[in-house]
């Protein structure tokens, strides 16, 4: 059997080889909270309704049409 010896004491090689063996790997778990967005709140990325609705309408073809006027 070993004597145990306080980490205190140990040497810095052989803290460092007794906390490597006692770290664990998450494996495929993330360990980040995570919670769904608020579906209430503003998005600003989101796409918002109507805004490429400007371009395809009406408007947009009376306004960006070139009419030559007879002088």
């Amino acid at each position: 059997m070993k004597k145990f010896i306080p980490k205190e004491k140990l040497s810095k090689k052989a803290r460092r080889k007794l906390n490597v063996a006692q770290r664990i790997t998450w494996g495929a778990i993330n360990p980040v909270c995570r919670k769904p967005a608020n579906s209430k709140s503003y998005n600003r990325k989101k796409v918002q309704i109507g805004d490429d609705s400007f371009q395809s309408g009406l408007f947009y073809c009376i306004f960006n049409s070139t009419v030559i006027l007879p002088v």
